[in-house]
């Protein structure tokens, strides 16, 4: 069954016009920039995810929200990383160098505040940050959709342009048979064909690429609120 039908389609392109078989070329190589790109996605949420739960843990099991900061783990620059340690920079480059000192040395006993705008000032670079991490975690997903729509598109394209083709051929005999149709619709039908076996399973790698890409969303978002809360509770309206 597979044989014939990738005999049909061979044989449908070899019997296609220019057009139709460069617009077959054309699909073939989306379809592996897609499954490139698509595969680079799910390695690197892969990683990330993983990342994020260590980062979590280790961050908000601490004994204060600066420990893991402090302890200066090294950085794989991973969305939950960057909004942790960009919002901690902030935070200490707002206070005072004396205050910093004692956070800094760990100084057992040492209380420092922030005030009301300086919490709004860490609270707006959080979410910010949080913004941009969202951007890079969904980057590489539009060229995915963009593929997906439109290998059906040129495959119709293909389809219509060879049929066009089939019907002035018709046109010049002067007459019409199932024999001498046939080929030239079939023929046609091979980029309409190709177009449906990048996008089908294109559409499934889509899926299930959008739902990663959400729930890794969601845990950034989750992580954000809990730090910026965290960090209101320890600093916000407490006496140096």
């Amino acid at each position: 069954m597979v044989e014939f039908f990738a005999n049909s389609l061979m044989n449908g392109f070899v019997k296609s016009s220019m057009m139709g078989q460069g617009i077959v070329l054309v699909q073939i190589l989306a379809s592996v920039f897609m499954f490139a790109i698509a595969f680079n996605k799910w390695k690197g949420l892969s990683r990330v995810s993983a990342v994020a739960r260590r980062v979590t843990r280790d961050v908000m099991g601490g004994r204060d929200v600066l420990e893991y900061y402090l302890a200066r783990h090294p950085n794989e620059h991973t969305p939950l990383e960057n909004i942790y340690w960009a919002t901690c920079d902030r935070l200490l480059r707002l206070l005072a160098p004396d205050a910093r000192s004692l956070l800094v040395g760990r100084q057992p006993g040492a209380v420092v505040a922030v005030t009301d705008n300086e919490m709004e000032l860490v609270r707006a670079l959080g979410y910010h940050v949080l913004d941009e991490e969202e951007i890079r975690v969904g980057r590489g997903m539009g060229a995915i959709t963009a593929v997906v729509a439109l290998a059906p598109m040129l495959g119709l394209l293909g389809t219509v342009w060879g049929v066009l083709d089939a019907f002035a051929d018709m046109g010049e005999a002067g007459s019409a048979t199932i024999a001498t149709m046939a080929p030239a619709i079939s023929s046609a039908l091979v980029t309409t064909v190709v177009g449906l076996l990048v996008a089908i399973p294109g559409v499934l790698l889509n899926t299930h690429l959008n739902a990663r890409v959400r729930a890794l969303t969601s845990d950034m978002e989750g992580f954000t609120e809990d730090l910026l809360g965290r960090i209101a509770l320890e600093f916000k309206g407490r006496s140096a």
